[in-house]
């Protein structure tokens, strides 16, 4: 059983806090601050909707969860094993008329390609793109029991992979999964950030070709070192953003003039992490700051939700909330298995 300081179910809780940040966050994103106050009053007192629908954040994390159960039901998790299931998924959820919640573009365009049979999932991948679609989705990763470190880091940026290739898309998917794995173990949020600078400064120049192939090639770089350091890197540079603005904590700020505005991966992460590191013991307080943002509300909602729930477990959520998410039997469902 996977525990968290008051021993609930962190993967339940993480699950349910990426949805329930994603519905809270859904009806506010394109719109600035002000906009959001004059909608919805103030950040603090926000109420998730009653019909409380999620976007392709969390359709998307369903389809990496099963594709996920299903290849762990195959046998130890290994690239071939995963990749395949992990395809239909996405190509299931790019047919699916449920793919009408303001999908990115990154994602349409390479599943579009995924579906050609055939076709190297390389070869799919858009590697110019490092929008945030790979990393708000890739919180089942942190979750999933029995997994090694290499297994989990070469997971994570695999299923980035199959859509956003560019080397800051694979290194913040890995960084995401791995930060909401150490809550999920229990680690204190107070030393995140410096276990996370570490974890990307050991991993800087490791190109994992097990997991990745010779995606590398695709991209203009010399090698694949130099290709995978340019995402540790940016993703270096916004935790040190994140670093400075934990230092001076200030709540009633617009958080994405800290971190960014999340539209990217690495900003995505970071202001995820600050709306949960700002609020760490009231998870709905961080989850209205996050849906109170500026940039991509929804995404940044739906990681400070991961990374919260992963924390504190499925009793942190607000039973009628709970009750009123989209697909809340499915999110259990993955979260009963993976906690058991």
């Amino acid at each position: 059983m996977t525990t968290t300081p008051s021993g609930q179910r962190a993967a339940a809780g993480s699950l349910l806090g990426l949805a329930l940040g994603d519905a809270l966050g859904f009806p506010t994103e394109f719109n600035d601050v002000p906009a959001i106050l004059a909608k919805c009053g103030p950040w603090r007192e926000m109420e998730l909707p009653g019909r409380a629908y999620v976007s392709d954040d969390t359709q998307m994390t369903l389809a990496l969860g099963r594709g996920l159960r299903t290849a762990m039901g195959r046998g130890p998790l290994a690239p071939e094993r995963l990749e395949r299931p992990l395809r239909e998924e996405f190509v299931a959820w790019y047919e699916s008329p449920e793919n009408n919640r303001a999908p990115g573009r990154t994602c349409l365009t390479a599943c579009a390609l995924l579906k050609e049979e055939g076709r190297d999932w390389q070869d799919a991948s858009q590697v110019g793109s490092k929008g945030c679609g790979a990393n708000m989705r890739v919180a089942p990763l942190g979750l999933a029991p029995a997994l090694s470190a290499e297994q989990r880091s070469g997971a994570a940026q695999l299923q980035s992979a199959l859509t956003h290739g560019h080397p800051t898309a694979l290194a913040a998917s890995d960084l995401t999964a791995h930060a909401v794995w150490l809550l999920a173990q229990g680690m204190d949020p107070a030393g995140l950030v410096g276990r996370l600078r570490s974890y990307a400064l050991d991993h800087r120049t490791h190109y994992d070709h097990t997991w990745l192939g010779d995606l590398w090639r695709r991209s203009q770089d010399p090698s694949p070192e130099h290709f995978i350091a340019r995402g540790w890197d940016e993703c270096l540079a916004v935790l040190d953003r994140l670093q400075d603005a934990l230092r001076t904590p200030s709540p009633e700020t617009d958080p994405c003039l800290a971190t960014g505005e999340g539209w990217i991966a690495e900003e995505a992460l970071a202001t995820g992490l600050l709306c949960f590191l700002l609020f760490p013991g009231d998870p709905v307080l961080a989850l209205r700051r996050a849906a109170c943002t500026s940039g991509d509300s929804d995404s940044i909602a739906c990681l400070t939700g991961a990374f919260a729930g992963a924390w504190l477990g499925a009793d942190a959520w607000p039973a009628d909330w709970v009750d009123r998410i989209e697909h809340r039997d499915e999110l259990l469902e993955l979260g009963a298995l993976w906690d058991a």
